[in-house]
């Protein structure tokens, strides 16, 4: 395969033949970076568990009423070495509640303590549930941390402790764990392979069964989401693989953040090679999928629509099972969502279907997407606008006559030359390797100089004269050439009135012989 280097200003000539073009995946890429950045958006690697009101019912009132509270951080840390248990859960209990704080909690105070160590010692008391319990709560918040605060629990060895209490006969210590394990896996790839490579996720898997609370459910499936997440470099697939059928399960699931977080898993299992977008598809997950894009929550929405992003880079048949499961009436809709970071987001999973075969091209045409994504290029977003002009000039690359002439006839020309003004010369190259195509496609059928005065009276032609004096290279010559095969000698537009013809809504179409064998040129 190429280098991203290779593709990473070229045209888009093959964009998804030969399995994969690379400028797909420099595009996802780049996209996912920026919606990563969009923190309400994403979901959270590390969650602090704040709940204070969460005990076991066999504490004593005792040890929950005690003015431990007042104690200071070395009183903490000496009863927490001490060999009385009772003096170790209340110090554990008052080292809790302070790292339950909502604001500022005294993680760095409880690590240069000495505290970290002596938990993880402390998760071996299997008969003491209460410590075992408080311990493990400790150790999530701790783990909650920055990275240097959550590798301080992993270099003490907290890993396989936390794994074996996956195991635990009290359902609330292993919740505990679980969620201590989803806060070390959302620390980073090393942190997460060291998960994975003691075993953690079949126990997981296992935690999964009829009666578990949907609270115990919700950690769970955000801890599977962490053990799928971050991509440099990603979780060995073979681990991961058992998962998939679960999640499949899991999107009949009606609790929002379960059906949230299993969304954000397949996102990121479906960022990668074509072979795991297929062991993806294969779960029988592709209908579920494509009806959440109609769901009102952006929590669920959002992971749910990169997923089918993620899918659509895929090979042709992995992009024909999104658009025969109705994928392109639901993009579609989205088009015309209130969110810009949603249209933005339709608009570049269009694009990559765009970039696919002449008939999936034409699905797109069929399901009336011409109109809300011209739409979004006279109206939209700026950067939901330069996917549309992706998505464009993927159908002027990869389109028929046919085609070309119906993006023509819906009004693409006016907003599509206005982008030629963008300060982003990658998206002005985009712009002009359109206008090429279509001028070239115009040509074919006798129509190039019609074509040309349309552009020119859509303002086009002042922009690419403009561009001649552009600071980047690519941008300059490619305007260049355009004006010198298309401009430099066109003849008077008389000559061409018996070549065009207005339909009924006073819009321009290429003239085609019906039995004319351009009708049937593919670029």
């Amino acid at each position: 395969m190429p280098s991203r280097e290779d593709h990473s200003h070229g045209r888009i000539a093959n964009f998804k033949f030969n399995n994969k073009h690379e400028e797909a995946r420099i595009r996802r890429n780049t996209l996912s970076v920026e919606l990563r950045k969009a923190k309400k958006d994403d979901q959270l690697s590390k969650r602090r568990n704040l709940d204070t009101k969460q005990e076991l019912p066999d504490l004593s009132n005792e040890a929950e009423h005690s003015p431990t509270t007042a104690l200071s951080i070395d009183e903490i840390v000496n009863y927490i070495n001490s060999s009385d248990e009772t003096l170790q859960l209340l110090a554990i209990q008052t080292c809790r509640k302070l790292l339950s704080r909502e604001k500022n909690p005294p993680i760095n105070d409880m690590i240069e303590g000495g505290v970290v160590p002596r938990c993880i010692k402390l998760l071996d008391s299997d008969h003491n549930i209460p410590l075992q319990f408080e311990v493990a709560w400790v150790l999530t918040n701790i783990a909650s941390g920055t990275s240097e605060q959550t590798q301080n629990v992993v270099n003490y060895g907290a890993v396989p402790k936390l794994v074996k209490l996956l195991k635990s006969a009290s359902p609330i210590v292993a919740e505990q764990a679980v969620w201590a394990l989803g806060n070390i896996a959302g620390d980073g790839p090393y942190a997460r392979d060291l998960v994975l490579e003691h075993d953690a996720l079949p126990l997981l898997l296992n935690l999964i069964k009829p009666e578990t609370s949907m609270t115990f459910m919700r950690n769970i499936v955000w801890t599977l989401s962490n053990l799928c997440r971050n991509k440099n470099p990603p979780p060995s697939f073979e681990l991961i693989r058992p998962v998939l059928p679960v999640f499949n399960r899991l999107l009949n699931c009606t609790d929002q953040d379960v059906l949230a977080d299993t969304c954000w898993a397949l996102s990121y299992l479906t960022d990668g090679s074509n072979d795991k977008i297929q062991a993806v598809l294969e779960t029988g997950i592709i209908p579920k999928l494509v009806e959440l894009l109609t769901s009102q929550k952006g929590t669920i929405l959002t992971p749910a629509l990169r997923t089918v992003g993620n899918i659509v880079t895929g090979d042709d048949a992995q992009t024909d099972a999104v658009i025969l499961a109705g994928g392109l009436s639901y993009l579609g809709a989205l088009l015309r969502h209130h969110r810009a970071n949603i249209v933005k987001e339709a608009a570049w999973a269009i694009s990559n279907i765009m970039a696919g075969n002449t008939d999936q091209i034409e699905s797109v045409i069929n399901a009336g997407l011409l109109s809300p994504l011209i739409e979004v290029l006279q109206v939209g977003d700026y950067k939901a606008q330069k996917e549309v002009a992706w998505a464009i000039s993927n159908l002027t690359t990869g389109g028929t006559i046919q085609h070309l002439t119906q993006l023509v006839g819906a009004g693409v020309l006016p907003p599509f030359c206005n982008l030629l003004e963008a300060k982003d010369w990658n998206i002005i190259i985009v712009v002009l390797d359109g206008l090429t195509n279509i001028l070239h496609a115009a040509e074919k059928i006798g129509q190039v100089e019609r074509l040309a005065i349309m552009i020119e009276e859509a303002g086009g032609l002042d922009k690419i004269e403009a561009l001649q004096h552009h600071q980047n290279e690519q941008v300059y010559q490619k305007s260049m050439a355009i004006i010198d095969a298309f401009f430099s000698q066109r003849d008077t537009e008389e000559t061409l009135t018996s070549e065009v013809k207005e339909n009924s809504d006073g819009q321009i179409e290429f003239n085609m012989m019906e039995d004319s064998p351009i009708n049937k040129f593919n670029f």
